[in-house]
């Protein structure tokens, strides 16, 4: 592969950070500096570790920056947990959204 642009993980990522900032769009106003920007940084986190990871050119950095990645997304999964439970987000239009990450 000439590109990080051409990995599946990396589109699904670009993805994921889409679908956050759709998201958070109707968060509370005063989650502006808490949780909105939580997860938008680690929605970003996560493409931009697998380019950079990519971008090292050794299979050990690669799977050093797959490893943040996925830290984030385990940080993007708590946090939609909380955002759940304080009723910031609801489950309307959740297939649609789980189809774009498949």
């Amino acid at each position: 592969m000439k590109s990080h642009k051409e990995l599946l993980i990396w589109q699904k990522g670009i993805k994921i950070v889409v679908l956050i900032y759709k998201l958070t769009k109707d968060f509370p106003k005063e989650e502006i500096y808490a949780l909105t920007s939580q997860l938008k940084r680690a929605s970003v986190s996560i493409p931009s570790n697998i380019a950079e990871g990519f971008g090292r050119q050794t299979d050990k950095s690669f799977n050093h920056f797959l490893n943040i990645a996925r830290g984030s997304l385990n940080e993007i999964e708590t946090q939609l947990i909380i955002a759940k439970e304080l009723d910031f987000v609801f489950n309307r239009g959740r297939k649609q959204n789980d189809q774009c990450l498949l």
